[in-house]
């Protein structure tokens, strides 16, 4: 019997979370060159960070299916401060067009420790940015983009931290790491 694999990959900004593209863009395949691995839920193209990527159909399942209700947290650089009302609607669940979130683990924090991005986030000069640690247990699309944006603070970069017990500590972007399950 085949062994399953799975691999944590770091996605860079621009790059789509499936392996082939009709219009030639970034793919999974211009970084993983494992077979028959597929990827366990998706990152937009324009966020980065934590990809899941699986042999295991049973464990794509899991981690992709909303009512599994997998925590994900994820790194948002937002334009201007959110004050407490703004952090707590977030905390609570914000109405969006297909729905009222689920409460959201919200946490200002420090810029993190991670790669500059290509091409970099744009600068205002007059507008300050923030960092966020925002933790989720449901997948709507685009969803934190959306809540964020919702109470007046768009985001600007998103990094996804955090799937499950996984994160990207030690993972560059770009590069992944295979997972002794």
């Amino acid at each position: 019997m085949k062994k399953n694999r799975t691999i944590l990959f770091n996605k860079p900004f621009n790059v789509l979370s499936q392996f082939t593209d009709a219009d030639g863009r970034e793919t999974l395949k211009d970084y993983v060159s494992i077979p028959d691995v597929y990827a366990a839920g998706r990152l937009d193209r324009d966020s980065e960070g934590l990809l899941v990527l699986t042999s295991d159909g049973k464990l794509q399942h899991k981690l992709a299916h909303p009512k599994n209700k997998v925590s994900k947290t994820y790194w948002a650089q937002v334009e201007k401060i959110p004050d407490m009302s703004a952090i707590t609607a977030l905390q609570k669940g914000v109405e969006l067009k297909d729905g009222l979130t689920k409460p959201a683990k919200v946490a200002l924090i420090d810029e993190p420790d991670i790669w500059p991005r290509t091409p970099p986030v744009r600068f205002r000069q007059h507008i300050p940015t923030q960092w966020l640690s925002i933790t989720i247990s449901e997948g709507k699309n685009r969803q934190v983009r959306r809540m964020t944006a919702h109470i007046g603070h768009p985001t600007l970069r998103l990094v996804r931290y955090r799937v499950g017990n996984w994160t990207i500590d030690g993972i560059n972007s770009g590069e992944h790491r295979m997972l002794e399950l």
